[in-house]
């Protein structure tokens, strides 16, 4: 049986305990606030990061895990017994930690396929969780790899933020629109495909968004749908509310999670996210 080992990245949201469960390694970004550098494994206690975030003069700053960072985690897990590690990690649009993840591999000398899961969030743990499960199954390098393609394939994120001002600041999205939103108090809903984010619905207050889900979930129709996530920066309430109007659309119970420092950056506050997994 081949040992084949998970590496992520902590842009990943996930339940807690189940990386741990399921032997993922989780290699931490950084952000830097006024000058202070924090490593993104230390800002996961509830509402932390938010915090330092309004406290700070200036709009944080994220960067990938040193190259040489990966490589000492792929050589641990060879010394440990690996055969062969998949490592899989938020779209290179987003982030350089991709690269990094190559550039590691490459110096580690490690038996690593590097995959760009072209998402991130609880997107990028669909993945990544499947590829963990077959691992710890036995299942062969092809059939994960497969299997982690046709997750992929059949994921939507959809994301909506009520200011687009951290995402005109951070360069994620032209400043013209960033310009009129900041005056119009638009809030905007974007799905992420092929590594980019476009709206597809802008409105004034706060309706728009239960709009857009009802639109959403009046669209879904017969699709079989695997799973469902939810993930929000800021207050939990209106996730929960997300959450309610979904539920009935899977059998298993949707999580609802505060998304990690890295997105929080880019989306500000009262943001969500909503994850689909199709069969």
């Amino acid at each position: 049986m081949s040992n084949i080992r998970i590496v992520t990245d902590s842009s990943m949201t996930i339940e807690k305990g189940l990386a741990d469960s399921l032997g993922i390694t989780i290699v931490p970004l950084s952000v830097m606030i006024d000058g202070e550098l924090y490593s993104d494994a230390d800002l996961k206690e509830e509402g932390k990061f938010l915090s330092l975030m309004k406290q700070g003069k200036n709009l944080p700053k994220t960067s990938q895990p040193p190259v040489g960072l990966f490589a000492e985690v792929y050589e641990n897990l060879m010394a440990d017994g690996a055969e062969h590690i998949v490592s899989i990690h938020l779209s290179h649009s987003l982030s350089g930690t991709v690269e990094a993840a190559r550039q590691g591999a490459m110096i580690a000398g490690a038996q690593v396929t590097v995959i760009d899961s072209s998402f991130t969030d609880q997107a990028m743990k669909f993945q990544v969780v499947e590829a963990a499960k077959l691992a710890k199954e036995g299942q062969d390098l092809d059939y994960i790899l497969d299997r982690v393609e046709k997750v992929r394939e059949k994921t939507e994120l959809y994301i909506g933020v009520s200011t687009l001002e951290n995402l005109v600041k951070g360069g994620r999205i032209g400043r013209v629109t960033g310009l009129l939103s900041s005056l119009l108090n638009i809030r905007v809903v974007m799905e992420m495909k092929d590594h980019e984010l476009n709206p597809i619905v802008k409105g004034r207050g706060a309706k728009t968004f239960a709009k857009w889900l009802d639109h959403f979930v009046s669209t879904i129709g017969d699709r079989s749908i695997a799973e469902i996530g939810i993930s929000y920066a800021g207050q939990k309430a209106f996730a929960v509310s997300l959450r309610d109007k979904l539920q009935h659309l899977v059998t298993s119970e949707i999580p609802v999670l505060e998304t990690g420092s890295i997105i929080q950056t880019h989306t500000g506050e009262d943001a969500f996210a909503v994850l689909v997994r199709y069969e």
